[in-house]
């Protein structure tokens, strides 16, 4: 294939991939934002859902930094035409695809284990709950959010240490201005006063209906790196072949 072949072959790939990873460079971004929103936002609820993932928003905001940086390195190889840049992303691309592959596959194959854990967390805070420490704090925000009451049901409060001298927390109450502590103490009045949806099965049914969603999304994305992984080697390829150097 002569010179003035390749030009218009290598052209096309050249636009290819820069659109490719600026695609990808905009999913880092993503994952990025999303890391800053899970450490602002669900901070406070991470160490209900898992002992070990306290970690989960910093991992988020490290990748999709990194995701960024090669991203932009994808446009600059790209753009500049070195076969070795080229190689180095292809090869950058092809570990972010078996990191979200083990990522989905282990989320999708633990997913019981997950919610035992869940179970086993939130079990704990609500029997050690004192209205005051951080795992408090988070059951009393994941109460009055989702509109639910203990573990199973509110009488998953009766085996707390909380109970005794100052009943059902009020985060249970499903009208906060006629929810007196009295109310909240007394067994007879407080299941009139609180929601009786518990929050153990709410979360864990939004798991399972979300997670064909959350694994179509993860595999898709990763099965996409794929497709710069080909485009990065096929350009490489070329270039190298037929000696091409930018101008």
């Amino acid at each position: 294939i002569s010179t003035m072949e390749t030009k218009p072959v290598i052209t096309c790939l050249k636009t290819l991939l820069i659109v490719y990873s600026f695609v990808f460079w905009i999913t880092g971004a993503i994952l990025l934002a999303v890391g800053v929103w899970g450490k602002l936002m669900l901070g406070p609820y991470i160490s209900l859902i898992a002992d070990n993932s306290t970690n989960a928003p910093y991992v988020l905001i490290g990748t999709g930094t990194v995701i960024i940086v090669f991203g932009l390195f994808g446009c600059f190889a790209t753009c500049r035409g070195s076969p070795w840049m080229l190689k180095l992303y292809a090869m950058f691309l092809s570990l972010v695809f078996l990191a979200e592959l083990v990522a989905g596959i282990s989320g999708f194959v633990f997913r019981h284990e997950i919610k035992g854990t869940f179970r086993r967390t939130y079990t704990e805070a609500v029997k050690h709950y004192n209205a005051e420490d951080e795992a408090s704090r988070a059951v009393d925000n994941l109460q009055h959010k989702l509109r639910c009451c203990g573990v199973y049901n509110y009488t998953s409060w009766l085996e707390s240490v909380y109970y005794p001298s100052n009943g059902i927390p009020a985060s249970c109450c499903f009208n906060s201005s006629d929810c007196q502590p009295e109310d909240l103490r007394n067994a007879t009045v407080a299941p009139s006063k609180v929601y009786h949806q518990g929050c153990f099965e709410l979360v864990t049914s939004f798991m399972e209906t979300n997670m064909a969603i959350i694994a179509g999304v993860t595999f898709g994305i990763a099965f996409s790196q794929l497709i710069g992984m080909l485009l990065a080697c096929c350009l490489s390829r070329i270039i190298t072949a037929n000696q091409y150097e930018m101008v």
